[in-house]
C-alpha cells in the first residue's frame, strides 16, 4: 500500500494523475486535512481496463493511520468496471484518508487511474458558486441526446452533488428542469473546454439556484458539444427528478 500525505485540502483541486495500481501494490491511500466544515469531492477518471473503487474514511481515533477503527465507517464508490468515481461528502473539520482499490475479479495487469480531490465551501453557503464541485467525473452517462431523458436521483450530505454528462450534436438544443423536491437543490452546466475534466473559469454555460423547492431551469441550450449537468444540495436531503428535453433547432 502506497500512502500519498497532500496536506490541507482546499478549493483548488488536487490532482494525481496517472497513478497506477498493481497485482502486488493493489492500494494507493491518500491523506489530507480540511481546517473548515467543507464538502469533500472526489473524481475518480480514466481509469484503465480493469476496475478500480475509492472510498473515503475519517481519521476517528486522531492516531495518523489508517486502521480497523477508522473504517468502521466510511462512504463508497464502486461503480461497474472502469466507469468513473465520485464521492461528495459534507463533513466537519478533520483528517480524511482517500483509498483508490484494484478491484481484483474485474482486473488483470495493472490498473492505471486519475484522481482529482477538493474540499469547497459546505453546502448551504453563499455565493452558490463557492459549494458547488469543481470537479467533473461522468457519474451518470446521459449521452448523446436525440430525443427527451427524464432521471431520478437522491442528494444530501453524504451525497451532496450528482454530475450527468451529454452531448447535442448539430442542430440539436435542450431545456433542462429539475423538480420534484423536498429541500432546496440547484443546477448548473459545464463545458469543459480543455477537457481536464475541472470547473476552470468560464467553463460555467448557465445555472438555476432558486430558492425553496421550486423547479429549477436552463433553457435554449443550442451549441453541439459535451456537457455536464450539476445537481446539487443547498439545504438537505431531497430525492429530485431531471429532465432534458430536446429538441430540433430551426436550422435542422
Amino acid at each position: 500500500m502506497a500512502l500519498f500525505n497532500l496536506g490541507t485540502l482546499g478549493s483548488t483541486p488536487v490532482l494525481q494523475n496517472n497513478s497506477t495500481l498493481t497485482t502486488t501494490d493493489t492500494t494507493d491511500v491518500f491523506q489530507f486535512k480540511i481546517t473548515n466544515t467543507s464538502n469533500i469531492n472526489l473524481s475518480l477518471t480514466d481509469i484503465s481496463a480493469g476496475d478500480a473503487d475509492i472510498q473515503l474514511f475519517r481519521d476517528a481515533n486522531n492516531n495518523g493511520v489508517l486502521d480497523n477503527f477508522d473504517r468502521q465507517a466510511g462512504i463508497v464508490s464502486r461503480q461497474a468496471s472502469n466507469s468513473d468515481e465520485a464521492i461528495n461528502f459534507k463533513t466537519s473539520s478533520g483528517t480524511f484518508f482517500a483509498e483508490v482499490s484494484r478491484f481484483a475479479p474485474g482486473s488483470s495487469g495493472n490498473v492505471s487511474y486519475d484522481l482529482a480531490l477538493s474540499a469547497t465551501k459546505p453546502s448551504g453557503t453563499f455565493p452558490l458558486s463557492a459549494s458547488f464541485s469543481n470537479l467533473l467525473p461522468k457519474e451518470f452517462v446521459v449521452g448523446d441526446l436525440s430525443h427527451d431523458v427524464t432521471r431520478t436521483g437522491f442528494i444530501n450530505n453524504q451525497n451532496t452533488t450528482d454530475v450527468y454528462s451529454f452531448s447535442l450534436g448539430f442542430f440539436e438544443g435542450v431545456n433542462i428542469k429539475l423538480d420534484g423536491l423536498s429541500t432546496d437543490a440547484d443546477i448548473r452546466l459545464i463545458r469543459d473546454f480543455n477537457n481536464n475534466r475541472i470547473v476552470d473559469a468560464g467553463e460555467e454555460i448557465a445555472s438555476s439556484t432558486k430558492g425553496g423547492i421550486s423547479s429549477e431551469l436552463i433553457s435554449n441550450i443550442n451549441k453541439s458539444g459535451d456537457y455536464f449537468l450539476q445537481v446539487t444540495e443547498f439545504s438537505g436531503a431531497t430525492n429530485y427528478k431531471v429532465t432534458f428535453d430536446h429538441f430540433p433547432t430551426p436550422d435542422a
